[in-house]
């Protein structure tokens, strides 16, 4: 497993992230964590997940249970408003079973939570850090508009957003400034919500960005095992790969 540092945090991330919101989907604690455990044996130490999941949450702290200092986990919150959104966090925590999460997002916030270090959302996550309840503050957005505000604001330590093989060249500048401005980015959707059918493909453009971290959701033990396969055995990036990908982009561009 390569390990790679998220942005300019101290986090030393795997390259490879579960995407825990699945966890839910999942049909038993038991199997839910089988599925923690195998990727924390195959080398994953960052768990993504959500507050509005809440099941997934709670599956994922009673899987980590006397693991939490080795791992990292980040959660989010799509409350609009200040108290709400610290309360969010709270519960989180509780659900996790931890003191603190190591980055935490807000998710499909409005633009003037992300454009100005005065907004009520903005100082409650200062708030948060300031009080040890997160190490670190990021954005979860579905918004490239929004990704770029927030990228040029300087205001976050890391932004999550939907990037994969077949993202836009607007997608890929906003993946480069964060690259220039050592912000981590956290990728959701690497299959493009299940577009993408092409494992080996998808795993490898995404292999290529050293700052990029995505998110692969896991339902079951074949995934992850596919998933951990790559992790091992990436896809060489030759000349043929390169055309494969650009095929796989213009066909649904």
């Amino acid at each position: 497993m390569d390990f790679v540092a998220l942005g300019k945090t101290d986090l030393l991330v795997s390259h490879t992230a579960f995407g825990a919101m699945s966890l839910g989907e999942v049909a038993s604690d038991e199997e839910a964590s089988q599925l923690v455990h195998k990727a924390y044996e195959g080398g994953v130490n960052f768990f993504d997940t959500a507050h509005d999941t809440k099941v997934s949450e709670l599956r994922l702290g009673n899987a980590l249970k006397g693991m939490r200092h080795d791992v990292f986990l980040s959660t989010k919150s799509t409350s609009k408003g200040a108290q709400a959104l610290i309360e969010d966090l709270r519960e989180s925590l509780e659900a996790l079973k931890t003191d603190y999460v190591d980055v935490f997002q807000l998710e499909n916030p409005e633009k003037d939570a992300v454009c100005s270090a005065d907004s009520a959302l903005y100082k409650s996550l200062l708030s948060a850090k300031e009080s040890g309840l997160t190490r670190h503050i990021g954005i979860v957005t579905e918004s490239l508009e929004i990704a770029d505000i927030a990228v040029n604001s300087g205001l976050f330590e890391t932004v999550q957003l939907s990037f994969n093989v077949l993202s836009s060249d607007e997608a890929r500048r906003i993946v480069k400034t964060c690259e220039e401005k050592e912000i981590g980015v956290i990728a959701m959707q690497p299959l493009n919500g299940g577009i993408i059918s092409n494992i080996p493909i998808a795993f490898g453009f995404l292999n290529q960005f050293d700052n990029v971290v995505p998110v692969w959701g896991v339902r079951n033990s074949e995934e992850l095992q596919q998933i951990l396969y790559f992790t091992e055995h990436p896809p060489v990036i030759d000349e043929d790969f390169k055309k494969e990908a650009e095929k796989l982009r213009m066909l649904f561009s």
